[in-house]
């Protein structure tokens, strides 16, 4: 078996990784891997490979994009080697599956490493599992106590067997409910451009949302190599019920259903083809069907619509993986894939039928691309990666769109890695960065209903593109900390934003997403773990990063420069003229005495503004805290106790309307929904088997 290219063996080999928390070489064969055992995580009493991995010094999880492909769409985890062939399966929840018991160690990667495809990213987990027999079980019920007085519970159970020979499965089955914790009840009001209230209502939403799902996997030796086969049931029923109760009388009624159904298969299958050389074969389908209605009703006024929406993706992909010497490896891939969408769109005001541009749509994307990739370890200190892929699409659409065309674009990439020492390290990449085609962007959005803007879909989109230019320099301390500043800067090119559309006469009817030409984008972003045992804390842990961001573009309707639509995490304080701002800390403590562990959770707030034809809506939700505690009551029962959003979220709409189109200047109104959200209280007992 090649040494680096079968699944439970991607990474180098133990000799060459450095072990945290124990000294290591002065120049190991394989700087800037870092392989955190078990014991590392101990005194935290972690359950789940996700409670390891989001614990590691200087790294923050990110589970992946919803984007069509394979490429770019996974998260910065993967798993003996190699990410999960999955996508509507999400990395946290993957995670979440494996046992801690399971986990043998987990590697974390910076600045790339031979054999592994970084996928375009600077930082990679790891999580390298156990290979022994066995079977191991969990069962966790959940209730969660929502401030309102409901009362949500859920269940869940899983499996994983192993047995000798190498073969292995895994079931999964999920029953849960769960709110909205950006929809809570509070007050709205509406002022006119001259100060003048118009409007003032109370607001009572009820929200919330089920997950059913079913997932499994079995992997087993297979033709000189090894086969995976895994595979996904989910529904996704949500509903959102409004009542808006005007002040002096008069109300307004609102109900959104959404009914999701998502099916996904995955197959994976990896051989050696000699000492040096490997093969991999991916195949990947997943249908995605939804359907999602909107009733509205105010004085003189009832608004209806519906849109009913099925998508289909098949992906095929074939990698063959050359080690040509320690210090230097090869990889090419082709990857076709086929993406299909159908969707119906109606909308009646007052019961009669209002147009809706591109309201039908069935749509095609057949894709190629063709990659190469090359890494060399130059030095011991020095880590080159050059990688080129090359892509094609031909884009056809039918219903009331109808078009025809091929894209062609060339990513090159190029990355370079120095550690002068096994704690100091040094980023830096170049690449030139695609988007995909995203079918939210085809069909019309449901808030027609509630605020009566048109925002229509538009299948004649250009991907999104970017040169992108990173540094990031790294300084770990203190066995488990870790000092991250990332710099990046994006030179963007057919921005997808919204855009007015023009009727034959050349009036203009609604917006809907575009192409709005070039823009720029920079981030600034910190992360930072903090052991606090020298500092008087034992067993406690800081965990934190801020990112700050600016992005310019220029409005298609106004001329003037302004930043991207519904681009966040961003600053929400009132005024701010510092540019978007994101932000999380962590604090942990571990007490091994008690079998405890207890800390906090502060996520930031955000703020993403819409820049439509008419109007400018803004979402706020401020910051949101939670205080955690679990106790290991005996070595197979673990018990959860949470106190979600006691700060009380706040969520804010700012709907600011104008007389026609908003490049006019002419402010109509400015409508503002302000709800809280009161917190709930949550507890889970996991029970694990085996």
């Amino acid at each position: 078996m090649g040494p680096w290219l079968l699944i439970a063996a991607a990474a180098p080999p133990a000799a060459e990784i450095v072990v945290a928390n124990t000294p290591p070489p002065a120049a190991p064969a394989e700087r800037g891997i870092t392989a955190y055992p078990p014991g590392f995580f101990a005194e935290a009493q972690p359950t789940s490979a996700y409670d390891m991995v989001i614990r590691l010094p200087g790294f923050t999880f990110d589970k992946g994009a919803a984007v069509r492909g394979l490429a770019g769409a996974a998260g910065n985890v993967i798993i003996d080697g190699q990410p999960p062939v999955s996508k509507n399966d999400a990395l946290d929840e993957i995670l979440k599956r494996i046992p801690a018991g399971s986990v043998e160690r987990i590697e974390l990667i910076r600045g790339g490493a031979p054999g592994i495809d970084m996928d375009g990213r600077s930082v990679l987990a790891n999580v390298v599992r156990r290979q022994a027999a066995g079977f191991k079980a969990a069962v966790s019920p959940i209730a969660n106590f929502i401030y309102d007085g409901r009362v949500l519970n859920s269940l869940r159970a899983e499996a994983q067997w192993r047995w000798p020979g190498g073969r292995s499965a895994e079931l999964s089955q999920v029953y849960g409910k769960g709110p909205n914790e950006e929809l809570g009840d509070g007050v709205r009001t509406r002022v006119g451009a001259n100060g003048a209230v118009r409007l003032r209502s109370n607001v009572d939403v009820d929200s919330g949302g089920q997950r059913i799902y079913t997932i499994g996997a079995f992997e087993t030796p297979a033709l000189g190599g090894r086969v995976r086969l895994n595979g996904a049931y989910q529904l996704n029923p949500s509903f959102v019920e409004l009542y808006d109760r005007y002040v002096g009388g008069g109300k307004e009624y609102e109900y959104d259903r959404i009914d999701r159904r998502q099916i996904e298969t995955g197959l994976r299958f990896s051989r050696a083809l000699g000492a040096t050389t490997g093969l991999e074969v991916i195949a990947f389908r997943q249908m995605n069907d939804s359907d999602t209605t909107v009733h509205f009703e105010a004085p003189a006024l009832v608004r209806d619509f519906a849109l009913d929406r099925e998508s289909t993706e098949t992906v095929g992909r074939v990698t063959l993986k050359r080690r040509q010497s320690p210090r230097l490896s090869f990889e090419g891939s082709l990857e076709g894939a086929l993406n299909r969408l159908d969707s119906e769109t109606s909308l009646t005001v007052n019961g009669r039928a209002v147009v809706v541009p591109a309201a039908n749509v069935q749509f095609e994307e057949k894709r190629a691309e063709l990659a190469g990739r090359v890494n060399w370890r130059a030095t011991e200190t020095l880590a080159l990666e050059a990688a080129v892929r090359q892509e094609q699409s031909t884009v056809t659409s039918r219903g009331d769109v109808a078009l025809e065309k091929t894209l062609r674009f060339t990513k090159p990439r190029v990355a370079a890695t120095w550690s002068p020492s096994p704690v100091n390290q040094v980023r830096l990449r170049l690449e030139r960065e695609v988007g995909q085609l995203n079918f939210d962007d085809f069909v019309a959005t449901s808030n027609v209903a509630s605020t009566g803007t048109l925002s229509a879909g538009n299948p004649d989109l250009t991907p999104q593109q970017a040169w992108v230019f990173e540094a990031a320099a790294e300084r770990r301390f203190w066995g488990g900390g870790a000092l991250v500043l990332t710099v990046r800067h994006f030179e963007l090119s057919d921005v997808v934003d919204r855009v007015p559309i023009f009727g034959p006469t050349g009036a203009i009817l609604a917006d809907s997403p575009g192409n709005i030409g070039n823009g720029t984008k920079d981030e600034y972003a910190l992360n930072l773990t903090l052991p606090l045992d020298r500092l008087g804390v034992p067993g406690a842990q800081f965990r934190g990063y801020v990112i700050r961001r600016r992005t310019r573009v220029t409005d298609p309707l106004t001329g003037i420069k302004r930043e991207i639509s519904v681009l966040r995490p961003a600053d929400v304080r009132e005024g701010s003229q510092n540019g978007p701002v994101s932000w999380e800390a962590h604090f942990t403590q571990d007490l091994p005495a008690i079998h405890t562990v207890w800390g906090a959770d502060v996520v930031g707030g955000f703020r993403e503004t819409t820049y439509r034809l008419s109007e400018i809506e803004t979402r706020k939700v401020t910051a949101t805290v939670l205080l955690f505690a679990e106790y290991k009551a005996a070595p197979d029962l673990t018990l959860r106790v949470e106190a979600q959003a006691m700060n009380q979220r706040n969520a804010r709409r700012i709907r600011e309307v104008y007389v026609g189109p908003r490049s006019r200047g002419v402010l109509d109104y400015t409508d503002v929904r302000d709800l809280e959200w009161g917190g709930s209280l949550y507890f889970r007992a996991r029970k694990t088997f085996g």
